[in-house]
């Protein structure tokens, strides 16, 4: 520690701390992570397969929207709307109890 003046560091001194350049709009990027693109809606497969009604005779549908240890998936994952997923709940429930379907994997 000696007696040396401090140097005072400006902003064009590192090169981390540089302006960040103005958009072609004059308005600046906001900070944070970018988004690249918008996510895609999720639309109801059997909605645009027209299904009218799910029962538990058609086990393929049923069973692809099930997980390998037989839970059913949420219409968060599935996409379904919500008049399917209560079809399809209510489905898979009569396929469990009627042993079309294992209750667990």
């Amino acid at each position: 520690m000696t007696n040396e003046p401090r140097k005072e560091f400006n902003s064009s001194d590192s090169p981390s701390a540089a302006p960040r350049p103005a958009r072609e709009d004059g308005a600046r990027r906001p900070f944070g992570p970018r988004k690249h693109f918008a996510p895609r809606r999720k639309v109801c497969r059997l909605c645009a397969e027209k299904v009218a009604h799910m029962d538990y005779k058609q086990v393929q549908i049923v069973k692809s929207f099930c997980s390998d240890g037989g839970k059913i998936l949420s219409r968060r994952i599935t996409g379904a709307c919500a008049k399917h997923q209560r079809q399809i709940a209510k489905a898979v429930k009569v396929n469990r109890n009627l042993a079309i379907m294992p209750y667990s994997g």
